[in-house]
């Protein structure tokens, strides 16, 4: 087989294929480039010496390009031949704007953290409802146990959680059961721990500057190799594994000063792709910009990305249910219904607006009129907004059961995508906390120390804040399986079942149109009621009772987290406290 590296830094390279050295030769077709045919099976291992001559004792890197690292990212990469691989479930053709995506992070979604064990747990996900699962960053990273966040082979699978066999099992488990698979990828930086790329080429550029370091380098000399690297590897997942989109984490940290930037290119070939293999591949962004231009079609100037999660509607939703107001929750706990009301009917909260947290404007309005409500992904959890409190507490710590069944129902029977977190929907007793497992003692005492010297400035003490190295802390993240049998979790677990299934067989709730939805609210009463097509959704936040007049009778009850009525002649309900009905002709 031919193996080939792009090392354009170096004037002699040679390939170490288990134990033979192979010189390579430059490839008279592509600058930088180095080529060479050496017999190989799967498993075999291999790696890159730069300089060539294995006399000068330079170590063997692992290929950038390489599929498996069976050792860890320090270690050599392994030939996986994907034809062994090729799953036998076809991938169902669920589009976006029916979708229920459900986030997991393999390492904690089962004790034992594999794919293997997350496959067992799919029929949960099926009797909940959901159509996808949105895997949290699976490439590897140092240690065993980590958010994932932190990888540095952007084209291998972490060797603990299964490989790239534990994941193509996994995949085809899903597709068996009907669900589609999103893979969260990381663009726009690489760990500190591993990252061997900057011995191969310009992967990076002090152009510009993250909170990570140096960019990766999509617009500096160089640039052209990199962003094929990194659009490689994408289409890799949807084409070898049979992902069905992608999420991009972070994608207002790539600096990219191109007129065509590496999005809009990439936006380009996964929907070549989706033509060519006739499936409906899609790109969900994570952008801090609120910029509807994130998702315009490209035609009409925008990157034309498919969708991109809404933390605005998280933050309104968030302030509601909680009353917090620190940080970036400032500027939505003034008027919490209000700022949901406006999310729910113009997606962005800051659309233009002051934004305190930032000290100027903030963001760019959407045209309601050009803008489906699909191209935005709705939530009251994630991975961030529980991992990066503290505690790693989620709603379920704090609130009862009925504010749990309210966020439940704005969620999923609002206008947005909706999306879950793994264990939310039984209101898992389980916290979520930051976690590692850096082998370097140097970097493991400075993400601990950093951890703490952050939320020291908003009064915690070092002792109070969970040790991210103490395997400890990643044990208590794991989900508790006993829980959904048990009360009062099943309960909410049922009243999930109920949400979704609604969305699944009242088109309304599925209606792209956000000019069409309607919302009204008190905000001292802290009830919100919103109407969609023909179904009314009425949501009362309250300790006390409400009795709401929703302006005309002839409607029913669909589904009430506590009995209830139907509205009597006048039009009028009376909602329990803390409680959420949905109503329908």
């Amino acid at each position: 087989m031919q193996f080939e590296v792009w090392a354009p830094l170096t004037d002699q390279v040679a390939m170490r294929l288990n134990d033979a050295v192979y010189g390579m030769s430059p490839d008279p077709e592509r600058d930088g480039w180095w080529v060479v045919e050496a017999p190989a099976a799967d498993g075999d291992r291999y790696g890159f010496l730069l300089g060539g001559d294995p006399g000068r004792q330079e170590p063997v890197r692992p290929d950038p390009r390489g599929r498996r690292l069976p050792d860890g990212p320090d270690g050599l990469s392994a030939v996986v031949d994907f034809e062994a691989l090729h799953p036998g479930s076809q991938p169902p053709r669920t589009p976006l704007q029916d979708a229920v995506l459900y986030e997991l992070h393999i390492g904690t979604f089962t004790p034992e953290g594999t794919f293997d064990a997350a496959a067992a747990r799919l029929p949960h996900l099926t009797a909940l409802g959901v159509t996808h699962v949105e895997l949290m960053p699976v490439c590897p990273f140092p240690g065993r146990h980590g958010w994932g966040y932190d990888g540095v082979a952007p084209w291998a699978v972490h060797e603990p959680y299964g490989g790239p066999a534990g994941l193509a099992r996994f995949v085809d488990a899903a597709h068996a059961a009907g669900l589609g698979v999103v893979l969260d990828v990381v663009h726009n930086h690489l760990g500190p721990s591993g990252n061997h790329l900057p011995s191969f080429g310009p992967y990076f550029t002090d152009t510009h500057h993250t909170p990570w370091g140096s960019a990766v380098n999509l617009d500096a000399p160089g640039s052209d190799e990199v962003r094929a690297y990194f659009l490689g590897s994408a289409l890799a997942w949807l084409r070898d594994y049979r992902i069905d989109g992608l999420r991009l984490d972070a994608v207002h940290a790539l600096a990219d000063g191109r007129a065509l930037t590496f999005l809009e290119e990439l936006a380009a070939a996964v929907d070549e792709l989706a033509a060519e293999t006739g499936r409906p591949l899609f790109l969900i962004a994570e952008s801090d910009q609120c910029d509807p231009r994130t998702t315009t079609p490209r035609a009409a100037g925008g990157l034309g990305l498919h969708a991109q999660w809404n933390d605005d509607f998280h933050h309104a939703l968030h302030c509601a249910l909680t009353g917090e107001s620190q940080a970036y929750y400032a500027d939505f706990a003034e008027a919490p219904l209000a700022a949901l009301a406006k999310t729910m009917t113009r997606a962005f909260f800051h659309d233009g607006t002051w934004s305190s947290f930032r000290g100027r404007t903030h963001g760019r309005q959407v045209d309601r009129r050009r803008t489906p409500a699909h191209r935005f992904l709705g939530y009251s959890q994630t991975h961030d907004q529980i991992g990066n409190r503290a505690l790693g507490d989620r709603l379920s710590a704090g609130l009862s059961p009925g504010l749990l069944a309210c966020a439940a129902t704005l969620t999923l029977t609002g206008p947005f995508v909706p999306m879950l977190f793994m264990g939310e929907e039984w209101g898992a007793g389980t916290p979520w906390q930051y976690f590692t497992d850096h082998p370097d003692p140097g970097l493991a005492e400075a993400v601990r120390s950093g951890r703490r010297r952050e939320f020291a400035a908003h009064g915690w003490k070092a002792e109070e804040i969970p040790d991210p190295q103490d395997p400890a802390t990643r044990d208590r993240s794991c989900l508790d399986w006993a829980e959904p049998g048990q009360e009062p979790h099943a309960r909410l677990l049922a009243w999930y079942r109920t949400l979704v299934s609604l969305r699944r067989t009242q088109p309304d709730l599925c209606d792209p149109d956000l000019a069409a939805v309607r919302v009204a609210f008190d905000e001292e009463r802290r009830w919100v009621t919103f109407r969609r097509g023909d179904v009314r959704v009425v949501v009362n936040l309250s300790g006390e009772p409400a009795t709401i007049a929703l302006g005309r009778n002839g409607v029913r009850v669909l589904a009430a987290w506590e009995p209830l009525e139907h509205p009597g002649p006048d039009g009028r309900i009376h909602v329990p406290s803390e409680s959420a009905v949905i109503l329908g002709p």
